[in-house]
């Protein structure tokens, strides 16, 4: 379905995508987003915005991404189930397609316990699934849940992460299918640093055919640090930080360690554009939006495509 999309029409052309995201800031600031969609001009097809990361209250998503929209980015919805029932997240759809967002992420959202206000009551109507379904309907069928029809149909390419290394490994691959089956049309995975078991869940993927339902926008993050490396791999859940990538940060001068960190990140992307069924890398550049263009740079991905 064209969308309106430059995600979905680069991905349509067959060229390697390229997103990236902007957490939004902890105030009603806009220029703290307007200063990090600067840094990604000319570098990414899309740009994801967060929708309260880590349970921490941010500016609304769809606030900053009318705020990129008018920069001229293809912004991307985040839309968590967390902390909206199923009337709240169908009005917030309608709105965000009135207002020309032509992406949306479907995630079920954090817990409210890792962020900053635990005591809050969470809502979780539907899951993130359920959110796929629900927008695909609205879009492709012009209806509301109780199946009532709507006047306009908000047109939305629909995407979902994914995250391969998550226990129990074997249910991965099938739960990507699932969201397939839902109307998932985009992927945006975890952190990838174990490279052999994302190979691995790619195999898996492809022996299902799954690739030619779904666009894979393979996810990487550049290590700022020893630390950052050791947090990630022992404190978020479902990370796989192998302890070669660490070994091979401690070899070098602590105020090298960034620099190493963005080569490690840069090797990854070339890897990852040689597996069969990765359709682009999806940049998480946390708080270190300035390195994206030289990460895609370095990786041989730019100038992006016309479309």
């Amino acid at each position: 379905m064209k969308t309106g999309s430059r995600l979905e029409k680069v991905l349509e052309k067959g060229a390697f995508a390229v997103t990236s995201e902007c957490g939004p800031p902890r105030g009603a600031d806009p220029d703290v987003i307007r200063e990090k969609g600067k840094l990604l001009e000319g570098v990414v097809d899309a740009v994801n915005i967060t929708d309260c990361q880590t349970s921490v209250v941010r500016m609304s998503s769809l606030s900053a991404c009318l705020i990129l929209k008018e920069m001229g980015f293809d912004p991307i919805l985040q839309m968590v189930t967390r902390d909206r029932n199923r009337i709240a997240i169908q009005s917030d759809v309608l709105g965000a397609a009135a207002l020309g967002i032509n992406n949306i992420l479907c995630l079920s959202g954090d817990h409210q316990r890792f962020g900053d206000h635990p005591q809050a009551k969470n809502v979780y109507d539907i899951d993130s699934i359920q959110l796929i379904m629900t927008v695909k309907k609205m879009r492709d069928e012009k209806k509301f849940l109780n199946d009532q029809e709507m006047t306009k149909a908000p047109v939305l390419f629909i995407g979902a992460a994914e995250n391969p290394f998550a226990d129990p490994l074997e249910i991965r691959a099938l739960r990507l299918a699932k969201k397939a089956a839902a109307g998932v049309e985009f992927i945006q995975t975890q952190c990838i640093f174990n490279l052999d078991r994302f190979a691995e869940w790619m195999r898996e993927v492809v022996d299902m055919g799954l690739h030619e339902k779904v666009a894979i926008l393979a996810g990487v993050t550049p290590l700022k640090s020893v630390g950052m490396g050791k947090y990630m791999k022992s404190q978020v859940p479902g990370m796989d930080v192998p302890d070669a990538v660490i070994e091979r940060l401690k070899g070098v001068p602590k105020e090298k360690q960034g620099a190493e960190g963005i080569k490690i990140c840069i090797e990854t992307i070339q890897r990852l554009r040689e597996m069969k069924g990765v359709r682009g890398v999806h940049i998480m550049a946390i708080e270190w939006e300035e390195k994206v263009s030289e990460i895609a740079k370095g990786a041989d991905l730019l100038p992006r495509p016309k479309v």
